[in-house]
C-alpha cells in the first residue's frame, strides 16, 4: 500500500510499531508516534485512546489470526503434504512482513501491558487450533496416524517459529533458502505423521 494511500489509523499503528521496535514500548511516548505518523497528538488519542489501545489495535491488524484462518477455511485441499507447505509458506510470509511487531512482542514479552500481551498470544493460540482440528481431521480420514492432534500442531508451530526466530530468512549464505528449509521440513513432518 502506498504511504499516501494509507489511513491516518494505519499511519499511525505503523509509526508506533517501527517507534516500538527501536525504543521499546515503555520508551515511546505517544507525542513522538503522533510525530513520526504526521498527525497532531489528538489525533492518535481520538483513533485509539491510549497507547495500550494502539497496540492492542497493531497486534490484531498486522498480526496473522484472520489471514490463517482464511487460509485454512478456502485453500487448503486435503492434500498433506501441499497444505502444509501452503500453511509454512504463507505462516513466514506473513512473520517477515510483521518482523517489526513480533519483534515488539519477542523482546518486551510479559513486560508489555496484560491486554496487549493477550492479544499479542491470540494469535498462535488460533493458529495452533486451526492446526489441532486439521489434524484432527486428517486423522480420522486415515490420512495421517491416530495421535494428539495438539502436539502434532505445537510441534509443526515450534518447528516454524524456530526457523522465523533464527532469522533463517536473512542468512543468504547458508547454503540453502528458507524455501528449501520449509520443502525439508515438511516433507520430515509428512514422513513422520503418515501411516
Amino acid at each position: 500500500m502506498d504511504s499516501h494511500q494509507r489511513s491516518t489509523g494505519d499511519k499511525i499503528l505503523l509509526a508506533a510499531i517501527d517507534l516500538m521496535a527501536e525504543k521499546g514500548y515503555n520508551g515511546t511516548t505517544t507525542k513522538e508516534i503522533a510525530a513520526r505518523a504526521g498527525v497532531n497528538e489528538v489525533t492518535l488519542f481520538r483513533h485509539f485512546g491510549s497507547k495500550q489501545k494502539l497496540l492492542e489495535a497493531a497486534f490484531d491488524r498486522f498480526h496473522y489470526g484472520e489471514e490463517m484462518t482464511k487460509l485454512f477455511r478456502e485453500r487448503l485441499t486435503g492434500n498433506l503434504h501441499e497444505d502444509l507447505l501452503l500453511i509454512s509458506r504463507t505462516y513466514h510470509r506473513i512473520m517477515n512482513r510483521n518482523r517489526k511487531l513480533l519483534e515488539i512482542a519477542h523482546r518486551e514479552g510479559n513486560s508489555l501491558p496484560e491486554n496487549v500481551h493477550e492479544q499479542a498470544i491470540r494469535h498462535p493460540q488460533q493458529l495452533k487450533q486451526l492446526l489441532t482440528d486439521y489434524f484432527a481431521a486428517m486423522a480420522e480420514r486415515g490420512q495421517i496416524i491416530r495421535s494428539r492432534p495438539d502436539l502434532l500442531a505445537l510441534s509443526f508451530m515450534w518447528m516454524n517459529y524456530g526457523a522465523f526466530i533464527s532469522k533463517l530468512s536473512e542468512q543468504p549464505n547458508s547454503g540453502f533458502s528458507l524455501d528449501d528449509f520449509i520443502e525439508e521440513n515438511v516433507s520430515v513432518f509428512v514422513r513422520g505423521v503418515t501411516p
